[in-house]
């Protein structure tokens, strides 16, 4: 089998912007004659097959800034492979100008000038445009859903996820996968698929755990190109512990490589010709599953939110990342013919949402939705000095942000906030909106605790969640990124074993070392454990922004990270 790519090399660099412009309206604009809609979605697409990928949009249905991480570290045989590539790494590894569109898109670099210069990116009706590009060259285009789509905004929290039901039924989306819909509660997963929800929702890895049967759909089979194609859903395994258990707990997930085996030759039994894995499992965990598990043509990978511009190939399977937050759309073009797939074509759209035009009954579809919650997201609570932003693997400035938040107004020692990975960024300048604040805070499980725990405890937890993120073995890495931090810092060594990564853990406000055997009070968030007491977050953090005023950020220098 034969992959290609093809990714946009969009021409103009920043530097020339700035030099001409200032970062005024002028840049703006050259940058949109540098780039059309046209080049951005290209054009006819080849062989007979084609699906359509967006995952992890977190309810954003707005264009957005959203900066790619500065570190992502990889482990053991993964250590400096793709997603483990940023800034210099990632531009050499992929032939990305620095400076370039592409360059603005995928890195971190320079992120607040050429933001300037590029835009916002994503918006559901700029998604829409592309969609209806794609199926205008190939109607019959399987649009495919990796999940987290029902949770990350104001408007999805109010409405249970009924809005984004809503928005991608319009969308014509044929079958989606799972991961934080399930924190909506099993219940209410269930009635969505049952009363509301057009695509299959499928899970060949969700089982009913008294009875240890297929509780969802594990596949859906469809005829595209004159041949049959299986789309098998993999949820995210490892939901009982990195959500809480009791909203969904009649449910068993897990990666479940023998059952994903089995469902791989039942869909070959079927006469499928070529085998899609629509996954949330993350990226490292489906390029072992594609190291164990033959017979799989295409894993579309979610979950870690890693955009990459060319198939990761292992073996014969192909892994495409298709990003977050609406950042991009992946359209992967398949030759199958009765022997199988003979090529494929991979191109990961940019949606630069001052160049392609609004799909316009999305653009309106999307405003009715927000429009019960309009006046409430758009109150104004403060300003921000610093560029805001949450994704690496360790504390991001909006971590710092509610990290801060929860030291100042549940006055304690030591903040933790859990390593999520969802949330749009803020230039510097901009005013902080409640639906600002909700893009970073808005989940079901709210409540900010305060208690006290002694210093061995909190090493404890340290180790535990390290070993989720830096575990050699995939299979053990159990999604998110490092637990952010406020109030304490501490050295880390990715290369050693559970219990000997984290030392030299400080209190910041005293200098001194934390004390196993002292108590210290601390405050965090999105506990897991049932009865959590607290006030929602989004109103810890609303408080201490007024407070502030207007938010400035130093650079986070509390965490020495050791990679090897």
């Amino acid at each position: 089998m034969i992959a290609r790519r093809h990714f946009l090399q969009a021409g103009l660099a920043a530097s020339a912007l700035v030099g001409a412009s200032g970062f005024g309206n002028w840049a703006r604009l050259a940058a949109q004659q540098t780039l059309t809609q046209d080049d951005l979605i290209g054009g006819g697409g080849s062989g007979n097959v084609t699906l359509i990928h967006i995952t992890d949009i977190h309810a954003q249905t707005q264009p957005i800034w959203f900066r790619e991480p500065e570190i992502n570290l990889g482990v053991g045989e993964v250590n400096g492979k793709p997603p483990h590539l940023t800034g210099d790494a990632f531009r050499a590894a992929f032939g990305i100008e620095k400076g370039s569109a592409l360059d603005y898109a995928l890195t971190y670099d320079d992120f607040v000038s050429l933001g300037q210069a590029y835009g916002r990116m994503g918006g559901l009706d700029r998604i829409a445009t592309v969609v209806k590009a794609i199926r205008a060259d190939r109607p019959d285009a399987l649009l495919l859903d990796g999940g987290d789509t029902w949770q990350g905004s104001l408007p999805a929290l109010r409405t249970e996820g009924a809005d984004m039901v809503r928005l991608f039924n319009a969308l014509g989306t044929d079958a989606m996968t799972a991961h934080w819909e399930f924190t909506l509660g099993s219940d209410r997963v269930r009635q969505i698929i049952e009363r509301d929800l057009d695509p299959a929702f499928l899970g060949a890895n969700i089982f009913d755990a008294e009875w240890d049967e297929p509780a969802f759909e594990p596949m859906t089979m469809v005829e595209r190109g004159g041949q049959k194609i299986a789309v098998i859903g993999q949820a995210f395994p490892y939901m009982p512990i990195a959500n809480p258990g009791w909203m969904f707990p009649e449910l068993s997930f897990g990666i479940r490589q023998e059952r994903m085996a089995e469902v791989v030759q039942e869909a070959r039994g079927q006469g499928a010709a070529a085998v899609v894995v629509l996954s949330h499992n993350g990226f490292d965990v489906d390029r072992k599953m594609a190291e164990d598990i033959p017979g799989i043509d295409v894993i579309l990978t979610g979950h870690t939110h890693d955009a990459i511009p060319e198939p990761v190939m292992v073996g014969k399977t192909a892994l495409i990342a298709s990003g977050s937050h609406g950042k991009f759309v992946s359209r992967v073009d398949l030759d199958v013919d009765g022997s199988g797939v003979k090529a494929i074509d991979h191109r990961l759209i940019p949606i630069f949402s001052d160049v392609i035009t609004p799909d316009a009954e999305m653009a309106a579809l999307v405003e009715e939705t927000r429009a019960p919650f309009a006046e409430e997201m758009s109150e104004v609570i403060g300003k921000t000095d610093s560029l805001l932003y949450r994704r690496g693997n360790f504390n991001g400035t909006w971590d710092d942000v509610i990290c801060n938040a929860l030291l100042s107004e549940r006055e304690a020692d030591v903040a933790l906030s859990p390593g999520f990975r969802w949330g749009a960024s803020l230039m510097p300048g901009q005013d902080i909106t409640r639906e600002d604040i909700f893009n970073v805070t808005a989940m079901s499980y709210p409540e900010a605790y305060r208690t006290e725990m002694t210093g061995e405890f909190l090493h404890t937890i340290m180790e535990d969640v390290a070993d989720n993120l830096f575990n050699p073995d995939p299979y053990y890495q159990q999604g998110g990124d490092m637990v952010r931090v406020g109030g304490m810092g501490y050295r880390i060594d990715i290369s050693q074993p559970q219990g000997r990564r984290i030392t030299e853990m400080t209190l910041l406000r005293t200098g001194e070392r934390i004390d196993p055997a002292a108590t210290y009070a601390v405050a965090g968030w999105a506990s897991v454990n049932e009865g959590t007491e607290g006030p929602p977050i989004w109103e810890v953090v609303e408080a201490h922004i007024r407070n502030q005023g207007t938010v400035s950020i130093d650079p986070n220098q509390s965490v020495e990270v050791v990679a090897g």
